[in-house]
């Protein structure tokens, strides 16, 4: 650790404050400089679609500490500061303000950003993306005055703002190109429920739905323009089609990137001074092919941990199996594992309630859960990938049979041999 006389930190999301506030937690010493291109202390990003949108949580709870805190602990942050170029032979980060800092250790934590869409009337006032606190801002203040909005994407981003536009009193219309809603992230089960959750609350729902561009009057969003000739009337639109990672600074820096960062075990790049964490990186995960882009606070979180113990020479955590949350509404999704290779689904409780969960099997092996209004299955099930206990489509599907016994009885077995 001695060795290690400065951290520098590319980005104050919660990869970048996770790995600060570790290195302090275990007992780094060195100089950390924590990089935010904001004008705010690092917060988190969840509650920006949800709670702080429709004005339920004020600002300073966004924070993960409040801003006394970096210089209690010895930490230089800088706001309004963006990482230009990375000069990897001198180990300096040039900042937008000129200044130079050298690091010994490098992290690039520098996030994702949401995706534009290539129509005419993009440019349009009112249409909007979401992802930082101006952001929320800007859509909560347009949303005072609007009678309509369109959310264009039918992922967690946009059925998240979608609920929050409806409880805020707006006619919202979702608009989704692929057959079904969450497509990317869940099976037909759990977009068959959200279709007909979201449509139960009062929001239309178009899938497939082909837009040829956004309409305007004097310069202003006024609707949306379909393929059948339609136009649906909307004040707002917001864009959530999906992230990119920023990654520019380390691919212009010679780091391996492929759709994010490419990262080891240990979050390290290709060059073994430099880590990379969150959503911008790219890893593996354990039991599942290839690897994954985690756009979650779980593996920012993660990440920023591993992080710090590496620098710090300690032994780095145990990663868990991803996990996932999503609030729409008064319903929860909680998603542990990653379904994308799953060959068999098994129900267990009521759908019709909006209180149950889906098992995703890859033969007799199970890789993930979606717990709807069932956190004792997420729970249990986050327990289960942990130790490894094995879980029958049986035992899965019978509601009689506490997943909890289950892992006892597998720890028990395990310590008994």
């Amino acid at each position: 650790m001695a060795e290690i006389e400065s951290v520098v930190i590319v980005g104050g999301g919660q990869a970048g404050s996770q790995a600060a506030q570790s290195l302090r937690k275990r007992g780094y010493e060195g100089a950390i400089s924590l990089i935010c291109e904001e004008a705010y202390p690092p917060y988190q990003r969840p509650p920006l679609s949800k709670a702080y949108l429709k004005g339920e949580l004020d600002e300073d709870r966004l924070y993960f500490r409040p801003a006394s805190y970096y210089d209690e602990n010895n930490i230089d942050l800088r706001l309004g500061a963006r990482a230009e170029t990375i000069d990897r032979g001198a180990r300096k980060v040039r900042l937008s303000d000129g200044a130079m800092i050298t690091y010994d250790r490098l992290v690039i934590a520098t996030g994702s950003r949401p995706r534009t869409i290539p129509l005419p009337g993009a440019d349009l006032k009112g249409v909007m993306t979401l992802r930082g606190v101006d952001d929320a801002k800007a859509l909560r203040d347009a949303a005072a005055g609007a009678a309509s909005a369109a959310v264009i994407g039918g992922g967690y981003i946009g059925l998240e703002a979608a609920s929050a536009l409806r409880a805020m009193g707006l006619s919202v219309h979702v608009f989704e190109r692929m057959p079904r809603l969450l497509a990317r992230v869940t099976s037909p089960i759990v977009s068959d429920f959200y279709r007909g959750f979201h449509k139960e609350k009062g929001a239309e729902i178009h899938c497939e739905s082909d837009i040829t561009h956004l309409v305007g009057e004097n310069g202003a969003l006024s609707g949306i323009a379909l393929s059948d000739g339609t136009t649906v009337p909307a004040q707002i639109a917001l864009i959530g089609i999906g992230v990119l990672p920023n990654q520019e600074i380390a691919a212009e820096a010679g780091l391996d990137c492929e759709d994010g960062v490419v990262v080891n075990e240990s979050c390290q790049t290709s060059d073994p001074l430099i880590y990379a964490a969150g959503d911008c990186c790219r890893r593996t995960v354990a039991g599942y092919p290839g690897t994954v882009r985690l756009e979650s606070v779980h593996n920012a979180l993660e990440q920023g941990e591993r992080i710090a113990a590496h620098i710090a020479g300690q032994d780095v955590p145990a990663t868990d199996t991803p996990w996932f949350w999503s609030d729409q509404y008064n319903v929860k999704l909680q998603t542990v594992g990653l379904f994308n290779d799953y060959t068999d689904t098994v129900i267990r409780g009521d759908q019709d309630a909006a209180k149950f969960s889906v098992f995703y099997y890859k033969g007799d092996a199970l890789v993930a859960i979606d717990a709807i209004n069932d956190p004792a299955t997420f729970m249990a099930g986050r327990q289960i990938f942990k130790f490894g206990a094995p879980l029958s489509k049986e035992d899965a599907q019978n509601a009689d049979v506490a997943l909890k016994d289950i892992v006892k009885a597998h720890k028990a077995k395990s310590a008994g041999a």
